[in-house]
């Protein structure tokens, strides 16, 4: 039984075969599934396949890469929208230097609204962060002083001493198919550091396909290999790679249980 915490179903690529997607997920052993917003406009897209299947949850927000489509976002918009039982979590937000499609102070305002909103609404706070690890770490430290709120490093691929920031405050970090690429060896380094009880599984489908994929669209039924890297890397089975990442994961989104 596995649970990937982080999908794109929404997505274009799978307009065509969500359905087939999706049972090929389920053939696998996936059980359990957390689809991903990245666009407040394409929140009901998001929420409507959630709430078309029992075994997926959805969260609310606005990718940092979007954060100048919504500079006016309030943590009161997604604490309301986050009402809805299906939504388990708050994002993906948080900081992304490497593209710069918005102004990375538009993108820090929006950060902090999801921070917000998290610390409300008591749901996990999904962080996308890329170069960007000294702002990241200092924004979660100065808000969680402020009143603590539940972290996900999502995908994680940053250094330690972001690493080491997060876990201080309680953070989670989802290990995602980059830990089977051959050239990503300081990731690997920086995971083996994380505690087993602070690690959940992930896909980022339809993007980042593990090995033996690598060059296709990513799909949620591949979470079987991204548990498989995880498990070789920590020294453990399969079986129970996957009983400990499922049961963090239902910790982390207790309204996806």
């Amino acid at each position: 039984m596995l649970f990937d915490t982080h999908v794109n179903l929404h997505a274009e690529q799978y307009a065509e075969d969500l359905q087939d997607v999706l049972a090929r997920a389920r053939a696998a052993g996936v059980t359990r599934f957390v689809t991903i917003c990245d666009r407040l406009d394409r929140f009901p897209a998001v929420k409507a396949i959630a709430q078309a299947n029992d075994d997926i949850g959805c969260t609310v927000g606005v990718h940092p890469h979007y954060a100048k489509d919504f500079w006016s976002l309030q943590a009161a918009t997604l604490v309301e929208e986050a009402r809805d039982p299906k939504v388990v979590g708050i994002g993906e937000t948080g900081l992304d230097q490497h593209y710069g499609y918005s102004d990375i102070v538009l993108q820090e305002r929006s950060f902090i609204e999801h921070i917000h909103a998290a610390r409300e609404t008591g749901l996990a706070l999904v962080v996308h962060t890329r170069e960007a690890d000294d702002l990241t770490g200092d924004i979660l430290e100065r808000e969680y002083a402020r009143g603590p709120f539940r972290i996900l490093m999502h995908c994680y691929t940053g250094g330690d001493r972001l690493a080491k920031q997060a876990m201080d405050l309680g953070a989670r970090f989802s290990v995602s198919g980059i830990l089977s690429f051959k050239a990503a060896q300081d990731v690997r380094n920086v995971m083996a550091n994380v505690p087993l009880d602070r690690i959940i599984l992930e896909t980022d489908c339809p993007y980042l396909a593990p090995a033996p994929h690598r060059g296709r669209r990513n799909e949620p039924a591949y979470l079987v290999d991204v548990c498989r890297a995880f498990a070789e890397h920590r020294g453990m089975t399969f079986e129970a790679a996957a009983e400990l990442t499922t049961r963090n994961a239902i910790k982390l989104f207790a309204r996806a249980a």
